[in-house]
């Protein structure tokens, strides 16, 4: 199996994908694997990253093309390979594809590192707090502060039982090697019961002048932003990293819409053309969804580039753009999606 078949060894795919060659599947937890990806010599400055970006995958399944962002787990310069680890959703079509049909050997079309839950140059202390499988961009950023910085570190870990802990033994191992600088909570809901603001608080302690990453489930988010508010945390020292579940219906894609004054987009998505009215104020990206289309899309905060399309006539200006775009893919046409706002009659073309 291939993300493409006949598609030729780690050469670059339409659009903004490449064809990366897995290397490894390691399985992490009952729900969870690990899929580290060879990157060739001629692709190694285009992949280059940064402790606690990601990759955005392209895969088909049942017939639909499906794109994904999953967060680096490896480190740069640390690890060998960029490795990514995928826990199960329910009812996930693509992280359960993930899980069960990649192999070493398999190729897959992915998009290069974007993010900006990066680790910040400072000699202030780092506090994480993951949630599940949000500890993937934690533990790349937590080893990248090891091995670069004097950092004084905590992480809080939060998951349902012992079994569900990913990265268990490279966590062991990391605080075997820095006691001196590294502390390690585990909160276990089986055991703990769930994390609330005031155990944020306590855990935080004297370290309000840290730098604080947060990555998890949404409630468990909350609730660590409820806490650093309550200690009035600036908001430059809290990083948050959130995607939003693509397998879930969302409630912004039938909210009604005044589309009288609207603009007309025809959408070219996985072959098929489709004519949509935006309406005024409306990205291309909201528009697809509430007319009942599966554009790809993650973050909608300008930053992942999962929504990127072609603009093949007609002008788009984009309301924003955090990095999830560069200027050569501008220059070539390419418009986030989800910060797109048409200006008449507009013609865009997701990559096939």
């Amino acid at each position: 199996m291939s993300a493409e078949d006949g598609a030729a060894s780690s050469t670059e795919a339409s659009g903004p994908y490449y064809h990366l060659r897995v290397a490894d599947v390691i399985v992490e937890t009952a729900d969870s694997k690990s899929i580290v990806l060879e990157v060739p010599a001629e692709f190694a400055e285009r992949f280059s990253y940064e402790a606690g970006q990601f990759l955005s995958f392209r895969v088909e399944v049942a017939g639909h093309r499906l794109v994904r962002c999953y967060s680096l787990a490896s480190a740069p310069g640390l690890d060998a390979g960029h490795k990514v680890t995928v826990k199960r959703v329910v009812d996930g079509r693509a992280s359960n594809w993930m899980n069960d049909e990649v192999s070493a050997g398999d190729e897959l079309e992915v998009m290069p590192p974007a993010g900006v839950f990066v680790l910040r140059e400072s000699d202030q202390p780092l506090v994480l707090f993951s949630g599940g499988s949000g500890i993937t961009p934690c533990i790349s950023i937590l080893k990248t502060a090891l091995a670069t910085t004097s950092r004084q570190i905590k992480l809080l870990y939060a998951n349902r039982d012992d079994r569900s802990i990913i990265f268990k033994d490279e966590l062991n191992a990391m605080l075997s090697l820095h006691a001196d600088r590294l502390e390690i909570v585990h909160r276990l809901d089986d055991v703990h019961g769930f994390c609330d603001a005031a155990l944020i608080v306590q855990e935080i302690g004297p370290r309000t002048d840290a730098d604080f990453y947060i990555c998890g489930p949404g409630p468990f988010m909350d609730v660590v932003e409820t806490g650093l508010e309550s200690l009035s945390v600036p908001s430059d020292q809290i990083h948050i990293e959130r995607f939003e579940s693509l397998d879930s219906p969302s409630a912004a894609a039938s909210a009604p819409v005044d589309t009288a004054d609207g603009q007309v987009v025809t959408i070219v998505l996985d072959g098929d053309e489709t004519d949509v009215v935006a309406a005024e104020g409306e990205t291309i990206l909201a528009a697809a969804r509430r007319t009942g289309l599966e554009p790809p899309f993650a973050c909608e905060e300008a930053y992942c580039g999962c929504c990127m399309a072609k603009v093949v006539e007609g002008e788009v200006t984009m309301k924003m753009n955090d990095g999830g775009i560069d200027q050569r893919q501008i220059d070539e046409g390419w418009v986030l999606t989800c910060q797109g706002l048409v200006k008449g009659k507009v013609r865009v073309e997701y990559p096939d």
